[in-house]
């Protein structure tokens, strides 16, 4: 037998490792991961945005009705109703007021587009879930400009006690580390907490020129700020010099960089969210359907790879991103609740499952109910399990 020294010894000089782990990788949230992100300009912010946006999306799936999108057609029929159910209770999950790319207004105006979409926000009787604005990003040209647009919306939100900040176009970590102090006087000034997302939407933010890679540098720098990290698709694609008609988010070179935010958020308590897809439903039947197509592949494929959350730009886009989503989880139930229940009651199938597995069979199983998928009813029969049993199975903070 080895003497105890040597066990006092080997915890000496791996406490402080231990300890620096749990800090810098704390596990899943349990708080809900919204589906999606909403990009509206800040110019084109009005009163009862969110439920214009639920309504647009159920007109075009009444006007156009859904084509074949490579799903399960009996799912399909199962989650339309569910789908039209959350278009008119909580069609948006996610908002982004945007004054960078997606804002268009002259500069002259600026100041008043933001100033008056906050207010617009402020005096909502509900807002979505989780919501924010994206900033310009902090290169010269438009640092002040950008953190002058932030400060003005922060302002008009009066009466709100917390918001995301999506910084755009980061290159270096230096840029997150300098954008701390502004968020901390963001914060003093306006009365609300501020939670911060990083765009990947530069080569530099992938692999810089050490020859490092950048990301988890960034997210660590954020000092536990950062909650997630968005895939830009066209940016990205753009600065690698892909030809603009093979600029999409299943492009290979879009695979490699979300593969690297997905390492990079792994354990942290941030996420990984996929980018969007420019081409919209909107025209005549054969276009939304062909938009359609697209886009429900596109958030199929994300779901398969572990993205659960990804951009929209357009109200119709909702009818495929919840479709898309609700068929997902309900066709990974059965499977899940039988796994969880065998693993629960240590009965012997024809999977022998390790806790890491229940962790993401439980963890599926609750994105499902979360985002309304699934009801508490139909999991609780297929797993033999309440919902605090899941969060305890998930390692859900909190649970």
């Amino acid at each position: 037998m080895i003497p105890e020294d040597v066990y006092a010894e080997l915890d000496r000089r791996l406490a402080p490792v231990d300890a620096a782990r749990a800090a810098a990788y704390p596990g899943e949230r349990s708080t809900r991961q919204p589906v999606h992100t909403c990009y509206v300009p800040a110019d084109a912010v009005v009163p009862g945005l969110t439920t214009a946006w639920g309504t647009a999306a159920l007109a075009a799936l009444d006007e156009h009705g859904l084509p074949d999108l490579g799903l399960d057609p009996g799912l399909v029929e199962q989650v339309l109703p569910r789908v039209r159910e959350k278009l008119a209770r909580e069609p948006v999950e996610d908002l982004r007021v945007d004054s960078e790319d997606g804002y268009r207004g002259p500069p002259d105006r600026e100041d008043d587009d933001v100033t008056t979409a906050a207010r617009v926000l402020a005096a909502e009787p509900v807002l979505p879930l989780v919501w924010g604005t994206r900033a310009k990003s902090l290169e010269g040209p438009t640092r002040h400009r950008g953190v002058r647009s932030l400060d003005l919306f922060l302002g008009g939100l009066s009466g709100r006690d917390r918001a995301v900040v999506t910084l755009p176009k980061v290159t270096a970590v230096e840029q997150v580390a300098a954008f701390l102090p502004v968020l901390d006087a963001l914060e003093q000034a306006h009365g609300l907490a501020l939670d911060l997302e990083l765009q990947v939407e530069t080569p530099q933010a992938v692999l810089g020129a050490d020859g490092v890679a950048t990301l988890a540098a960034m997210l660590h720098a954020g000092g536990g700020r950062v909650t997630g990290l968005h895939y830009g698709t066209y940016d990205y694609s753009a600065s690698l010099g892909i030809a603009a008609a093979h600029q999409a988010s299943d492009h290979p070179a879009a695979d490699h960089a979300k593969a690297t935010m997905q390492v990079a958020v792994a354990g942290t308590g941030a996420r990984a969210v996929d980018g969007s897809t420019n081409v919209l439903p909107v025209g005549d039947r054969d276009a939304v359907h062909h938009g359609w197509q697209l886009h429900a592949g596109l958030v199929r494929r994300a779901l398969e790879r572990g993205f659960y959350q990804g951009w929209d730009l357009h109200p119709a886009q909702l009818v495929t991103r919840y479709v898309a989503t609700y068929a997902f989880f309900r066709a990974a139930l059965p499977a899940a609740g039988a796994r969880l229940a065998a693993y629960v009651s240590r009965v012997d199938g024809g999977v022998l499952d390790e806790p890491a597995t229940a962790r993401a069979l439980a963890t599926v199983v609750l994105r499902g109910l979360d985002c309304g998928a699934l009801d508490v009813a139909e999991v609780e029969q297929a797993t033999g399990l309440r919902r605090d049993d899941l969060d305890g199975l998930a390692g859900r903070r909190g649970a």
